[in-house]
């Protein structure tokens, strides 16, 4: 049986879709204590901002713009 950094090694050289596929598989075989109260309410908050966004009532702005600015707060 391959070890994992053997196995890890041979994932590295994927193209990056196989790579994004085998971690989305990766992470649904974990086990999760889903609470369903907190599941919905992260739900609806996601289609909550989805539709701001959507509406044009917030403007989106880049990941990299977001983190700097969060970086920025935290010097």
């Amino acid at each position: 049986m391959a070890s994992v950094e053997q196995i890890m090694k041979e994932a590295l050289t994927l193209p990056s879709a196989a790579r994004a596929l085998l971690a989305e598989k990766l992470v649904e075989s974990l086990e999760f204590d889903v609470d369903e109260t907190l599941q919905t309410l992260w739900t609806d908050e996601a289609k909550k901002r989805r539709d701001e966004v959507r509406s044009g009532a917030v403007l989106p702005i880049p990941g990299e713009e977001a983190l700097a600015r969060v970086r920025q707060l935290l010097e």
